[in-house]
């Protein structure tokens, strides 16, 4: 049995309303639903999160040092640079001296304290640099250097000189290397070769022994070696391979649309090339933090840097008063600095590889 239609109502012949939200609204969301994507398959590889996970112990220790300063830690004793404790220890007068820090020569003892002193009398005497204690009024964890100063807190103040010669060289590295490596893959031509033969005699100067010449003869500080470091990587190594990303990118159909649509230079190569290059200008970035924290160590213990406190400082000064071949009797003075740059840049390199895997299909189905 047919039945009659049903007429539509007057909400149902309302024409619809299409509610567009704002475009920076539409952005965000989906920068953030790739984040995510991004970090859940970061998530399933371990070794990046080993090294995520230990550059987040040095970010806790950054944060914590001026905290314990503020709170806990004396200024006069526990400053970085200006602080001073005059540690105390006894030591025992011998005839052989079997343990040095818990021993002194007969005759050292006539000539530095007092000379009638005699064999089995207990000397109190300063120490510096002091061993680890966790004794007196001012305990050190691992202990003072030469001049008297708390190696744990110059080992956590020295924290953000790395992050922050780390970020800048990085940033740098990389706004110049997205940039080069565009600008050559999009024009072409004369273009590609200038930039191209200067990026291959960049890469052939060796960066160490460049910045050494300039630390000799310049003085270089933190932001100045963040900038150095930066152009040369961004122009070094980087810019190449960008380049060969670019070109992939710059064959691609949407590339063409947005040239027949009118866009000019600029608009291409920074809204279309520049974003789908930047995800291995970030994984290029992981690797330029590890070396820029390499590069600074070096260039402080050299003593080629003009900065108050970092772990290259703390092992020039080892080495300027003559601990540096002393092996293990006064490890704390070389192996806290030592490992804390090793591991640091070492964690960015397994972010690095992390993220290489996340950025290459290839290697996470393997």
């Amino acid at each position: 049995m047919l039945t009659e239609p049903t007429r539509p109502t007057e909400a149902e012949r309302a024409p619809a309303v299409v509610v567009s939200q704002p475009y920076w609204r539409v952005r965000l969301s989906l920068a953030w639903r790739g984040l995510r994507r991004t970090w859940a398959l970061f998530r399933q590889n371990s070794v990046g999160m080993i090294g995520l996970g230990i550059i987040l112990l040095f970010l806790l220790g950054a944060i914590a040092h001026p905290i314990l300063m503020a709170t806990v830690w004396d200024p006069a004793v526990y400053h970085p640079v200006h602080g001073y404790d005059a540690v105390v220890i006894e030591k025992e007068v011998v005839e052989e001296v079997t343990d040095e820090l818990t021993q002194i020569e007969v005759n050292e003892a006539r000539l530095r304290t007092d000379p009638f002193v005699q064999v089995g009398d207990t000397l109190r005497m300063p120490q510096q640099p002091a061993p680890p204690s966790l004794r007196g009024e001012h305990p050190h964890l691992l202990g003072t250097d030469p001049q008297g100063r708390d190696i744990l807190s110059q080992l956590l103040y020295s924290i953000r000189a790395a992050f922050i010669l780390g970020a800048l060289a990085a940033v740098m590295s990389v706004v110049v290397a997205t940039t080069v490596g565009s600008v050559a893959a999009y024009f072409g031509g004369r273009t590609d070769s200038v930039l191209m033969r200067f990026s291959d005699l960049i890469l052939l100067l060796p960066i160490l022994p460049v910045l050494i010449v300039i630390g000799a003869y310049f003085q270089m500080n933190m932001p100045i070696l963040a900038v150095t470091i930066g152009l040369f990587e961004g122009f070094g190594a980087t810019a190449i391979v960008l380049k060969s990303q670019a070109l992939q990118v710059s064959v691609k159909p949407f590339i063409d649309a947005a040239r027949v649509a009118g866009g000019g230079h600029a608009h291409i190569i920074f809204r279309h090339l520049v974003p789908n290059v930047m995800p291995l200008s970030l994984l290029y970035m992981m690797f330029g933090v590890a070396g820029a924290i390499a590069l600074e160590s070096v260039l402080s213990f050299l003593g080629l840097l003009d900065i108050e406190m970092s772990w290259g400082v703390m092992l020039n000064v080892a080495q300027r008063q003559g601990y540096l071949l002393s092996g293990t009797r006064y490890w704390w003075l070389l192996f806290p600095a030592g490992l804390a740059v090793t591991f640091l840049a070492f964690a960015f390199f397994l972010v690095g590889r992390g993220m290489d895997e996340v950025i290459n299909p290839r290697l996470r189905s393997r």
